[in-house]
């Protein structure tokens, strides 16, 4: 079998090195550099190593929790009982996980996390060591790669996906199409994800009448350097001790849930945020009770930076505030990956699993790249389910977040190069990303509200999409089809879930 994949973090290079070895015939296709993407920018770990009264069945409750109930527990258990067997899988590949003294893996703590289990590598860089390891290891596999190839559509015959084409117009065929492109973190213009976040294979995905579902939870990280370039500081950090205080020095996360600092993201980023707007300047992030040489070296990766951009973290606090980071959503799949397009599959933080319900629990998003990207390529020959199954549950389908058949990418009705459908009854006046970015961020951001929604809504319906001739136009293009899919689910729901949080007009006043 030709096997299709596009992207190349854990998930995507997971499921080509495994396909790889299961036989099938593997390319590649990157639209950067392998190594590139958010994996590398991992900072605190991957959840899945249990130690002394920890268990699968309590990250799995763990999970479910953080989740605010929403989560699927079939995927939950598909992830927690994968856990073993991935983290064997990535030492096998070479990943340095850091020791504990008596040679066992050493284990983190964080936020929701009941008990340490999150292994780690090079103390805070845990996710370039997995890219390294794993792009070494694609490099001298028979997997064919394609760098700097920007898939810009699906093509599909009879209702079936066939391949994908190029942004130069180039078909490249094969009998399954694995979409591993990550998320869309550049919806925001504040966002811990590199510049290529533009939810590419999502926009692929619902061109081509793929159910998505999900897309109004998107994470915040609540402790990014405040005024930087979205510089991330671990959650792993807080979980170490380290505790968020007001501008008077006052913890004020116990306020708002007993486990302070160690509370669910969602919980954590809207405290933050609303402490900052309150005092009318960002909270503080103190790690000074841990001192320099545990800071230096626990966390040197940002222990280095910090001390570059001139903050003394071990003597001093640090101004941190939320970025929009992780997307709960995405294509609607089966444990195994299948979407509702015969041939289609996707993973890691482009598909919708269900694991991560509302709120994502800390370090199971490399561990759901891992344990699904592996899922994905042992089920590419199985057969598909029966359409009365169970496998897409009819409330994961919602028809009102697909693309009308206006908006359809040309190549789902036949193989023919791509133009972009222009609509006279758009208007392109006004489109920018900064502009979607700014609406995304002031309506559909950490906290929202219905007024707010309506005018995302209205707005982002009346731009037309770029004329994608560019990789950057193509990228806009991308991102305006998810922006409209994520606000009008955002909309749709009515009440605050997880991440989705509606309440009056209010929003981060200072960064």
């Amino acid at each position: 079998m030709k096997v299709l994949v596009v992207g190349a973090g854990i998930a995507g290079l997971t499921a080509a090195l495994r396909a790889d070895a299961l036989g099938h015939e593997v390319e590649v296709i990157v639209k950067g550099v392998l190594g590139g993407g958010c994996t590398a920018h991992a900072q605190g770990g991957i959840a899945g190593e249990y130690g002394p009264g920890d268990s699968a069945a309590l990250h799995a409750l763990d999970t479910m929790h953080a989740g605010d109930g929403h989560g699927d527990p079939v995927a939950i258990a598909a992830l927690v009982d994968g856990a073993h067997a991935a983290l064997e899988a990535l030492i096998d590949a070479g990943v340095p996980f850091d020791r504990a003294p008596d040679g066992a893996l050493a284990r983190g703590l964080e936020a929701a996390h009941s008990l340490p289990r999150i292994a780690h590598a090079g103390g805070d860089a845990t996710g370039r060591a997995i890219s390294d390891a794993l792009t070494a290891r694609l490099r001298m596999s028979g997997v064919r790669v394609r760098e700097h190839a920007f898939a810009a559509g699906l093509l599909t015959r009879d209702g079936r996906a066939t391949g994908i084409r190029l942004l130069d117009g180039t078909p490249v065929a094969g009998d399954a199409v694995v979409l591993a492109t990550g998320g869309a973190g550049q919806l925001h213009p504040f966002t811990t994800n590199p510049a290529g976040a533009t939810g590419d294979g999502i926009a692929m995905a619902l061109r081509a009448g793929a159910a998505v579902a999900d897309l109004e939870f998107v994470q915040f990280h609540p402790t990014v350097l405040a005024g930087s370039d979205a510089f991330l500081i671990s959650e792993a950090v807080r979980g170490a001790g380290a505790v968020l205080r007001d501008a008077d020095g006052r913890r004020f996360l116990l306020d708002e849930h007993p486990d302070g600092e160690l509370a669910p993201r969602d919980v954590v980023a809207r405290a933050v945020a609303r402490r900052a707007l309150a005092q009318g300047s960002p909270v503080l992030l103190d790690a000074t009770a841990l001192g320099a040489a545990r800071l230096a070296s626990r966390f040197p990766t940002i222990d280095a930076e910090l001390r570059r951009r001139g903050f003394d973290w071990s003597r001093e606090p640090v101004p941190v505030s939320p970025a929009a980071h992780y997307l709960m959503g995405g294509v609607v799949t089966d444990i195994d990956g299948r979407t509702t397009v015969p041939g289609l599959w996707a993973v890691g933080e482009t598909a919708r699993t269900g694991v991560h319900g509302a709120n994502r629990l800390a370090s199971n998003s490399l561990l759901e790249g891992a344990v699904f990207g592996a899922r994905v390529a042992e089920a590419l020959q199985a057969p598909a389910p029966n359409a009365d199954s169970g496998a897409f549950p009819s409330q994961f389908v919602p028809l009102s977040h697909r693309l009308s058949g206006t908006d359809r990418d040309p190549d789902v009705v036949s193989d023919v190069t791509h133009e972009t459908h222009r609509d006279p009854g758009r208007s392109a006046d006004g489109f920018s990303r900064e502009a979607l970015q700014r609406v995304m961020w002031e309506n559909v951001g950490l906290l929202r509200y219905d007024a707010g929604l309506a005018t995302a809504v209205a707005t982002l319906s009346g731009w037309q999409e770029p004329s994608a001739r560019t990789a950057a136009a193509q990228e806009d293009a991308n991102l305006l089809v998810v922006a409209r899919a994520a606000a009008s689910a955002a909309l749709a729901r009515t009440d605050s879930l997880g991440a989705h949080f509606r309440q009056s007009p209010a929003l981060i006043g200072a960064r």
